[in-house]
Order: C-alpha cells, then sequence, then structure tokens
C-alpha cells in the first residue's frame, strides 16, 4: 500500500500498514454492531406488539397461542447467526422478519 507526500507515492511502512488494517477492522466490527443495534431495535419494536397476547394470556391464566410464541420465538432467533453488515442490511431493505401465521 501506498501513501502520498508532496505528490510523491510512498511504500506504507510495516507499522503504518498493521496501523490502517487494525483501523479499518475496527470501522467494520462497529459498523457491524451498529448494523446488528438497528435490526434489534426493529425486533423488539416487534415484539412489543405482541407483549399483550402474553399479558392477556397469563392474566386470563390460560396458554399463550402457538402461533403466537413461534412468532416471538422467530424474532427473538432473527439476529443468530448473523456475521456480515450485507446479511443484516439484507433483512432490513428486504423486509424479511418472521410473520403470525
Amino acid at each position: 500500500m501506498k501513501k502520498i507526500i508532496n505528490n510523491i507515492e510512498i511504500d506504507l511502512t510495516a507499522e503504518e500498514l498493521a496501523e490502517y488494517n487494525l483501523r479499518i477492522k475496527e470501522e467494520n466490527n462497529t459498523r457491524f454492531e451498529r448494523t446488528l443495534n438497528t435490526l434489534r431495535e426493529i425486533r423488539n419494536s416487534m415484539l412489543s406488539k405482541t407483549d399483550w397476547y402474553v399479558t392477556k394470556a397469563k392474566e386470563n391464566n390460560e396458554e399463550i397461542p402457538v402461533n403466537v410464541k413461534q412468532y416471538r420465538q422467530a424474532l427473538r432467533d432473527l439476529t443468530e447467526g448473523l456475521t456480515t453488515v450485507e446479511q443484516i442490511q439484507n433483512i432490513i431493505k428486504n423486509d424479511l422478519y418472521p410473520t403470525i401465521k
């Protein structure tokens, strides 16, 4: 990799290259965490919209409907196994969220 000083290309030193690579890695990790947090916020909002099913069932000493349990579990599992920003963005951009059946 090169840097430009006074319009002259110069190779980066091993130390500069290591520092650059570390900075890029940290930026990627931060980007991943920010994007994952966005997905978690969306997921948590969707979960909160079904809280009343759970509350109602508990108040009436009834079972939570199976489809609601499955939906809520699918929402909680939504963030499992994601390893790239692109995977997360695909879910968000393409509205690939679980639905109640």
